[in-house]
């Protein structure tokens, strides 16, 4: 059965174009392990498909290592699947379904983060190409016969326009750098403290004892809601890990839905800079420089 299951995944790792993504491998993981084969002997087959981190795994505990701490020396995401592993084995809570649960989180945070990146292309897109318009401006002034660079470096008007022009155009790059970055998804998976607390109670921890060990990892602090299913919990005296995966669930959607919101109202916010610094700045480097051009040949003919 061992022999088999690896030599598909051997196969499925060599028929693929490029690595697989941090949830596939995670869930190859979580495969294997259900199939009643060993942490090491499932790190060392994934680590002959091809993966790095499998890999690193590998080398750091013949080293001596810990398995969770090979993991968060990987870096996002997983140092996350470090810390569910820590508190899995802790507690004793099926890893398999642990890891299987943390796959379906990173989909997730992957899916928010690819949908949010295709959101953002069009304006942030939009946001460079307006950038580039006081350039045209002087381009086309120059086409047509005038000669606005010459105007800008001896006109002391023209040098002003060039001074106001350039400092405009600089804001508005800070300004809409600064609008794209916070559009952009928050690091980290949505829910992810609900979801080593709902790990570490599978393995029959009590909550006082779950929250430690999720401080412990690095999980931090629970949220309001997270505190009130934990509260709900021992007033009405209920398992909590189904309670704890259901608010994880809830968080990465409403991360998803956060982000396509963030998306859709930064088209309107790039109209801010659009309108206060890159059209004054079209005029100061584009326009105001043709028309000392005009008045000056227009001195020179009189």
């Amino acid at each position: 059965m061992e022999l088999n299951l690896f030599a598909l995944l051997r196969r499925r790792g060599r028929g693929t174009r490029g690595p697989s993504t941090d949830a596939d491998t995670v869930l190859r993981l979580a495969v294997l392990l259900r199939t009643g084969i060993d942490p090491a002997s499932a790190w060392r087959y994934l680590a002959d498909t091809g993966s790095d981190v499998a890999q690193t795994v590998v080398d750091r505990v013949a080293a001596g290592g810990d398995v969770a701490e090979a993991l968060d020396a990987c870096g996002d995401p997983w140092g996350e699947v470090g810390a569910a592993w820590a508190v899995a084995t802790t507690v004793g809570a099926p890893l398999a379904d642990s890891l299987r649960a943390m796959s379906i989180a990173l989909q997730d945070a992957a899916a928010t983060r690819d949908e949010v990146s295709v959101a953002l292309a069009e304006p942030a897109g939009t946001a460079r190409l307006m950038t580039w318009l006081p350039l045209v401006a002087v381009l086309m002034g120059a086409a047509l016969g005038f000669d606005p660079v010459r105007v800008m470096i001896t006109n002391p008007l023209g040098i002003a326009c060039v001074v106001g022009g350039v400092v405009l155009l600089g804001v508005a790059h800070r300004w809409t750098t600064s609008l794209v970055r916070r559009a952009q998804p928050l690091p980290g998976i949505p829910g992810f403290h609900a979801e080593l607390t709902a790990i570490a109670v599978t393995g029959g921890v009590s909550l006082e004892r779950a929250q430690a060990l999720v401080r412990q990892v690095g999980g931090g602090e629970p949220d309001t809601e997270t505190a009130g299913i934990l509260a709900l919990s021992r007033s009405a005296g209920v398992p909590a890990a189904e309670l704890l995966r259901a608010a994880s669930g809830i968080a990465r959607h409403r991360a998803r839905t956060e982000g396509r919101l963030r998306a859709a109202a930064l088209s309107s916010r790039l109209l801010l800079p659009l309108g206060v610094c890159i059209l004054p700045a079209f005029l100061l480097l584009g326009v105001a420089p043709m028309l000392l051009s005009v008045l000056a040949s227009t001195s020179l003919t009189l």
